[in-house]
């Protein structure tokens, strides 16, 4: 395992180095029916979000007279993983995950410009090789974006893992099943604010601050790729429409 995961001539698995991310691939506006979607595939992780709403609470005893709600669902196809694991498990952890898909959007989404309404997020991960969480989270920024819904910035997100005194940044499958600490962090990178953070298994003091600075310019190398997508996007809806786009 240990020759599996970095090499003696300091490449990883996959042929990276340590602080190099994956090949990034995004498409918006590719779901049908949805107000904003997107598909993004970090490495072999490949992840769809549709967005819908904003629109009336389907519950009115959880609408807020002040601004929006979210809810999310977080699933994972039986096919996708390279992992399988016990459907019950699998399900809390998808629920766990929706709910923390929720929570970090709810710190970046102007809300507030839509009081007693909804705004539904639906995730499926169609394959997964590490890193599904953060994959998630970048999908959703982008589907968001594409259904016109205003943030305060671009919420990426990115993982990392210590090994050998190594930073690895934006990891596959096999170093995450490491057992060594994972450590996931989602932020808006323009001021840099933390919006989500977890830590899987312990991180020595020692790392910690390493760690957090190689994830967070993870984060913000994940930005300008996303901003890139989104303006070529944009582009090309302009043109579709013969609008001239400020980007």
């Amino acid at each position: 395992m240990a020759s599996e995961i970095l090499s003696a001539e300091g490449l990883r698995c996959d042929g990276r180095r340590p602080q190099e991310m994956r090949k990034l691939k995004c498409e918006l506006g590719i779901s049908e029916g949805a107000d904003g979607s997107a598909l993004v595939e970090q490495g072999y992780t490949k992840v769809l979000v549709s967005v819908f709403g904003p629109h009336e609470c389907a519950n009115r005893n959880t609408r807020n007279h002040e601004r929006a709600i979210i809810s999310c669902s977080y699933n994972l196809a039986s096919f996708g993983s390279a992992i399988r694991k016990k459907k019950m498990n699998t399900d809390k952890k998808s629920t766990e995950v929706g709910v923390m898909i929720q929570n970090t959007f709810e710190a970046a989404v102007m809300l507030e410009k839509f009081p007693k309404s909804q705004i539904d997020i639906y995730v499926q991960v169609l394959q997964g090789d590490g890193g599904e969480r953060c994959v998630a989270i970048n999908a959703t920024t982008l589907a968001l974006i594409n259904a016109g819904i205003p943030m305060k910035d671009y919420v990426c997100a990115c993982a990392a893992t210590v090994y050998q005194d190594s930073v690895l940044l934006d990891i596959n499958n096999l170093e995450e099943s490491s057992r060594g600490p994972l450590f996931m962090l989602a932020v808006m990178p323009r001021t840099d604010s933390i919006v989500q953070l977890q830590l899987d298994h312990r991180l020595h003091n020692d790392h910690l601050d390493k760690v957090v600075k190689e994830t967070i310019q993870g984060c913000r190398d994940i930005q300008v790729l996303l901003d890139r997508q989104v303006k070529e996007w944009t582009v090309e809806a302009a043109a579709a429409y013969e609008i001239k786009p400020r980007v």
